[in-house]
């Protein structure tokens, strides 16, 4: 069980850290809503630590060490990881789940591109979906047809979120879009990096990836509504003001280069208000057969190991991988930190 005292500081870290999640998970029933806030700031402060720390390869070792005593019953002395460990516990949390953001986190740190969109979403799956599948898991949601619909859901709100970052990720050197569609541009990242402008390729590759982030909330929209129905508002709203940001973009000519896409507090408070009415719609509309739809490949092995009854609790050999790709990685470029 979450200790007060920790769920009170994660909570904090919430409303200041995400503001999205914040409002949304105020629709979520308590038994929900406590333990997802503190899964959200674990995850949060895992990712926050890789993207703006000065030395990623050692937050993602420490990471991976925090994990570690997780799992075996002895957290690091901190309100997140505490709490965190309290989840594992009471939730039987798989630890395949937390590991895939480990991995993607990861990847992050050794500066992956992807080739294709198909590369973009293996990355979304670990990032989003994982958080989404661990979400499922705090609701006692194990059925495999709605895990993967909230695959489907991370991965579309992830590609928003790359979509509307194309130019701040630039200009700290990372590049989400899928290499691909930058070769038959015929832009070359390394230019792109230095100097990113909104042209109409540029807005074109914004406006596919918010195609694709549109089909997948769709598809997810069926399995919102196989979830506990006190749960069915807060995820409505948390996948209507996510794709609020697309609308946003759109709005702007699709350019997220020269200008970052926000919405408003009344924006949100209407989406909230949407989200209720589509609960209510859920309790007299027949079940969709989308919800029957297979995962997408990227997101299958998230569902199959969190439909599981008995969790795997050891390390995935594909973190071990990209573990060993990082210490090798800094081993190459001769750095003077320590690694753990």
């Amino acid at each position: 069980m979450i200790r007060s005292d920790d769920l009170d500081h994660c909570r904090e870290a919430i409303r200041h850290g995400s503001l999205s999640f914040h409002a949304a998970s105020k629709l979520l029933p308590a038994k929900v809503r406590d333990p997802a806030l503190a899964l959200y700031a674990f995850c949060r402060l895992a990712d926050d630590e890789v993207d703006e720390g000065d030395y990623q390869a050692g937050a993602v070792f420490r990471l991976q060490e925090r994990l570690d005593a997780a799992y075996a019953g002895k957290p690091k002395n901190a309100p997140e990881d505490r709490a965190f460990a309290a989840i594992i516990e009471d939730f039987d949390m798989p630890r395949a789940l937390p590991e895939a953001l480990l991995e993607g986190l990861a990847w992050d740190a050794a500066e992956h591109r992807y080739d294709s969109l198909s590369g973009v979403r293996d990355y979304s799956a670990r990032v989003a979906s994982a958080v989404g599948a661990m979400m499922c898991v705090l609701m006692r949601v194990r059925d495999p047809d709605a895990l993967a619909r909230a695959c489907d859901l991370g991965v579309a709100m992830q590609l928003t979120n790359i979509a509307r970052d194309v130019g701040e990720d630039a200009r700290m050197g990372r590049i989400y879009l899928p290499l691909d569609w930058l070769a038959e541009a015929g832009i070359d990242p390394l230019n792109f990096v230095r100097e990113p402008l909104p042209t109409d390729d540029v807005r074109r590759m914004v406006k596919r990836l918010l195609a694709e982030a549109d089909r997948l909330y769709r598809r997810s929209e069926a399995g919102i509504n196989v979830l506990p129905l006190q749960a069915r508002t807060g995820i409505w709203a948390a996948r209507l003001i996510y794709a609020g940001i697309g609308t946003q973009l759109k709005r702007q000519g699709y350019d997220s280069i020269s200008m970052r896409a926000r919405t408003s507090s009344r924006q949100k408070l209407g989406w909230l208000t949407q989200a209720g009415g589509y609960t209510l719609t859920s309790l007299v509309m027949p079940k969709s057969p989308v919800v029957y739809a297979k995962p997408l490949p990227e997101v299958a092995f998230l569902v199959d190991a969190a439909s599981r009854a008995r969790p795997d609790p050891s390390r995935s050999s594909t973190v071990l991988d990209i573990l060993a790709e990082l210490k090798a990685r800094e081993a190459e470029i001769g750095t003077d930190r320590p690694m753990a």
